[in-house]
């Protein structure tokens, strides 16, 4: 089950640090943003955040899955709820993240493209390096999806 979450988004902050290991940038969009968690019965164990950046595009600022769920097909079903419900107000979903080939197969699987690259994004935005798969991150590879 997937509820939209509109109070007390930050009692999920342990999911959404997952996917962003830095609280202040977390708080930089989780006000503005929609929160969508996973339920397995009473357990959150997905959880999302979707930005509207104007122009028709939203963007997926958060996406992280529980330890103990991974690997079960979560993720891209909630890629593909998130995809369906925004689909009746957007036009294109983009995503951006590190440079690494475990995130962004991910997200081809998830039928999301290669866009653009912000050069320096995790080196000039982050007060400490972020390694993702023993890979030092330096740009922000973004990926867009035709909703």
């Amino acid at each position: 089950m997937i509820k939209q979450i509109h109070a007390g988004k930050r009692r999920f902050m342990n999911l959404l640090l997952l996917a962003d290991e830095q609280l202040s940038m977390i708080e930089r969009y989780l006000g503005r943003g929609d929160m969508f968690v996973m339920y397995e019965g009473e357990c959150a164990v997905a959880v999302a955040v979707v930005t509207d950046e104007g122009g028709g595009v939203c963007e997926l600022k958060n996406i992280a899955v529980g330890p103990d769920w991974q690997g079960r097909g979560l993720g891209k079903h909630l890629v593909e709820f998130l995809c369906g419900h925004y689909g009746r107000s957007f036009r294109t979903m983009i995503v951006g993240t590190g440079e690494t080939r475990r995130t962004m197969g991910f997200y081809e699987r998830c039928g999301f493209a290669r866009s653009h690259r912000i050069k320096n994004f995790f080196t000039d935005n982050y007060d400490h390096p972020i390694v993702e798969d023993g890979v030092v991150l330096s740009d922000m590879i973004y990926f867009s999806r035709k909703l």
